[in-house]
């Protein structure tokens, strides 16, 4: 017998039992960015290699040791998207979406990270992104964080803390780097190996560092806050105040600086506890530099992405999980006549009732094989139909869930009933 071939180590399969969840989570997301007027874009999920390079940066982590990169046939390097917002921009570029322009845009789906497979953290993980151009004001950042909140609302996600940054310019950031960098060459005995590595090439990352033996290096260091113009940190301010105004609790961490080289000023995360270490579930910011690095005219932008995977495994956790439809009606049948009546009858149930969810038998069987497979599909409803119930015009309505009696009903009448019950 041939070797079983399995899935690829750290992509997972999103079972039958387990879409139900993925597709309410996705519809809830779907519906709240459509009533903040956000359009969705699709893009490939291959990209040339040059342009993650030059939006994330050469010499971060995902690029050197993380992307899922290969020459095509034409001696092409491409590259499988890391993550969304360099395609976004891109391809907003590509097709004269952005220049003297304002755009709310949004996209969701797979992306690839060669990275050590953990509980929350996969080689294939899925991603809504948000994506809005040529808006440089504070109130397009407070809108996106005030989405976020309804969105956790509406899902019933309780225990998510907001925690905020402000990376200041581009320019601000440098000259800041250059303090960070003379700071850490003091105490670079003091730093682990990857710190050290990152002191040349992304000092700031050395900040979230998780080792907690450089927690009192970290905490010695110099604040980027301190090193801001006050046009940066009024623009932090007025989005504070916002917030505060909205009610929404949020918590400043000096030491948020995001994981990609484009952001700029704010900087935000949602984060939970519930999910051991990979604990951010929502995470974005300000990368007002991106566009134009990209090619374009300078270009203000803000966004986020949600993590999928980690927002499901919350969702596991509440009542939704237990609470989402299944199956509505298991149709058994039992006879020729009945079968060939069966297939009339689904398919005008289903005319009458399009949010219906019905399954016919199909496979043969007696009504005690029918039965089970009823129940081990989880309807709520068995409709029994044999010759004899032809013959009168009726059908048997069983309730699988509640116990419930079996009631005959006119089959005329089944949709109203149903329509009714349903």
């Amino acid at each position: 017998m041939a070797k079983q071939i399995q899935a690829i180590r750290g992509m997972k399969d999103i079972l039958p039992q387990q879409t139900p969840l993925w597709q309410y989570l996705e519809d809830r997301v779907r519906s709240v960015l459509g009533r903040y007027g956000y359009d969705e874009i699709r893009m490939p999920i291959v990209e040339m290699t040059e342009l993650f390079k030059r939006s994330i940066g050469e010499v971060t982590d995902i690029v050197e040791k993380e992307m899922y990169t290969f020459a095509d046939r034409n001696g092409d390097s491409l590259t499988l998207r890391p993550e969304g917002t360099a395609g976004c921009v891109r391809a907003g570029l590509e097709n004269g979406l952005i220049f003297n322009q304002t755009q709310r845009l949004w996209y969701q789906g797979p992306m690839f990270r060669h990275e050590r497979p953990q509980k929350g953290r996969y080689r294939q993980f899925h991603q809504i992104g948000v994506e809005t151009f040529g808006l440089e004001g504070p109130d397009i950042d407070l809108e996106l964080i005030l989405l976020t909140v309804r969105l956790w609302k509406e899902l019933g996600l309780e225990g998510l803390e907001l925690q905020l940054n402000t990376l200041g310019t581009s320019e601000e950031r440098a000259n800041y780097r250059e303090l960070l960098v003379s700071y850490f060459q003091v105490h670079y005995d003091e730093l682990d190996e990857d710190s050290r590595r990152r002191l040349e090439s992304n000092p700031l990352r050395i900040l979230d560092t998780k080792n907690p033996d450089l927690a009192q290096v970290v905490a010695g260091a110099p604040t980027l806050m301190e090193h801001l113009s006050e046009e940066s940190l009024a623009h932090f301010e007025v989005l504070l105040k916002g917030l505060d105004d909205a009610g929404v609790a949020y918590v400043l961490n000096p030491r948020l600086v995001r994981g990609l080289d484009y952001y700029s000023r704010t900087v935000f995360e949602w984060v939970t506890d519930q999910l051991g270490a990979q604990g951010t579930v929502c995470a974005g910011g300000r990368y007002d530099g991106l566009v134009e690095q990209l090619g374009g005219k300078p270009t203000s932008a803000v966004g986020f992405a949600m993590g999928l995977e980690r927002l499901v495994a919350l969702l596991e956790t509440t009542a939704v999980a237990q609470q989402l439809p299944g199956v509505d009606l298991y149709l058994i049948m039992m006879g020729d006549k009945a079968k060939r009546k069966g297939v009339q009858l689904a398919e005008t149930l289903r005319d009458a009732l399009p949010e219906l969810r019905l399954i016919s038998h199909c496979g043969g069987g007696g009504f005690k094989s029918q039965f089970k497979k009823a129940d081990k599909s989880r309807a709520r409803f068995a409709v029994i139909l044999g010759d004899d119930e032809v013959a009168k015009g009726e059908v048997g309505l069983k309730p699988l869930r509640d116990g419930g009696e079996q009631l005959q009903v006119k089959i005329d009448d089944l949709a109203g009933i149903l329509a009714d019950r349903l």
